[in-house]
């Protein structure tokens, strides 16, 4: 038997990469581990520092086959990761503060810390938008709105939630364009929390568009009742 192969669209920072990833064994799906090699060899960010992130979900079991997580022809993944390459060490500027030594921040590791948090407004603005989206569903779900104009309501709402999904994807490839230094500790805190962040966002966009789906089914299985 031959060996199985999944054809996936992988972004990585500005740049997506169609990926044809077969399995190392004959008549097994590709796993995880199939796709991270070959990624490897495309971009040369080893497997270790490599995150995938399909819908929103870290792809953290190597073993585990891509069908398994739902990924199948023509899907599109993120790759967060850092090419393994030697850097300079900046300056680190040392002031007294209150009697003793106090560490300061470089003026290199501030200039990525302002792009962080102008990263960071982006993605509350984003999430209040979220929000309102989500308390827009809740009162259609306990009945603040007509029945005859809750479908039409609920494709809207599904609308701007793909909106939003779509601007947390778009971060977080601003946040992993940004190459910072191991020594940039600050902003290394930074980066990571604000990739936890959006992802946790993304996983509640998921959510809320199941709900909006489910709901829709709901409200479409009625009115096909009472057409009967």
């Amino acid at each position: 038997m031959s060996a199985q192969t999944i054809t996936v669209i992988v972004a990585y920072g500005s740049t997506k990469h169609s990926i044809a990833v077969t399995s190392q064994e004959d008549d097994k799906s590709p796993t995880v581990k199939d796709l991270s090699d070959c990624l490897t060899q495309v971009t040369g960010v080893p497997s270790a520092s490599q995150k995938l992130i399909f819908k929103g979900k870290s792809l953290k079991d190597m073993e585990q086959t891509l069908s398994s997580y739902g990924i199948k022809d023509g899907c599109k993944l993120m790759m967060i990761g850092k090419r393994v390459r030697p850097f300079n060490v900046p300056y680190v500027y040392v002031n007294v503060c209150q009697g003793e030594l106090c560490q300061q921040n470089s003026p290199e590791e501030e200039a990525e810390l302002r792009k962080l948090k102008d990263i960071e407004k982006s993605v509350e603005q984003t999430a209040k938008k979220l929000e309102k989206v989500d308390g827009e569903l809740t009162g259609l779900k306990n009945g603040f709105l007509a029945k005859d104009l809750q479908a039409d309501a609920l494709g809207k709402l599904d609308h701007r939630v793909k909106v939003a999904a779509e601007q947390f994807m778009r971060l977080l490839e601003q946040i992993d364009a940004l190459n910072v230094p191991e020594n940039f500790n600050d902003c290394r805190q930074k980066k990571k929390g604000l990739v936890k962040t959006v992802q946790d966002f993304l996983a509640q966009c998921d959510k809320m568009e199941a709900c909006i789906s489910d709901h829709l089914t709901k409200i479409q299985s009625k009115n096909l009742a009472l057409a009967d």
